[in-house]
């Protein structure tokens, strides 16, 4: 390795160990230590072109300018997380229609429910916690909220408890499809995460705000 190659090597390790990656906008200066040692301990009888010298500061100029962009981006995600936690704000309190379990508490549970366009006839079906199904009813085949009450399938009350809810659509005797039915709770707050915004509902229940579909107030 010649003298002018053994400098810029010394120079680029000490710059890279010595400085945080998030500094690299304040090390131009660096640089242009790096350049007056390359220049500085070159071959007088090889020197190095002067082209070289342009290519390797336009080098230098463009990963700057590239993080600084990065920077300004990073500046501008955080505002635009800021001001969509302002807004979600708003949710806490309303109702939000979500195809997530729901928490019975005794009084009716508002659920959303959206047959199959060619079904006769529709079915609600009510699993608990463990998954067992407590619960089989015809339902109007409609798009229209309907307030479950609660009742198990021999018309007793359920306990209060985790309910989740599925659609059983049918025509002419067969089923065409079972699908999530959604639910309207409340929301109770907003969580920021890496992943996005999680709304918290009444009971705990957990659901992104991506998966919300309707709103409603009191």
């Amino acid at each position: 390795m010649d003298t002018t190659a053994a400098a810029a090597t010394s120079a680029t390790t000490a710059a890279t160990t010595s400085t945080p990656k998030k500094k690299i906008t304040s090390d131009f200066d660096t640089f242009l230590k790096m350049l007056t040692t390359q220049m500085n301990n070159q071959d007088p009888l090889n020197p190095v072109d002067s082209a070289d010298f342009a290519v390797q500061l336009a080098t230098f100029s463009s990963v700057e300018q590239q993080q600084r962009t990065n920077q300004l981006l990073e500046g501008l995600g955080s505002q635009m997380g800021f001001s969509g936690m302002a807004q979600l704000a708003n949710w806490v309190g309303k109702e939000a229609r979500a195809p997530v379990a729901a928490q019975f508490s005794g009084a009716p549970v508002t659920l959303g429910p959206t047959p199959d366009p060619l079904a006769k006839e529709a079915t609600l079906i009510v699993t608990d916690a463990t998954g067992k199904v407590v619960s089989r009813q015809s339902i109007p085949v409609s798009t229209e909220p309907f307030e479950w009450t609660g009742s198990a399938a021999g018309g007793a009350k359920l306990p209060p408890g985790r309910y989740s809810f599925s659609l059983e659509s049918t025509a002419e005797g067969k089923t065409i499809s079972t699908t999530p039915v959604d639910v309207y709770a409340r929301i109770v707050e907003a969580r920021a995460g890496t992943d996005g915004t999680t709304l918290v509902m009444t009971g705990g229940i957990l659901v992104p705000a991506d998966k919300v579909t309707a709103l409603r107030g009191e």
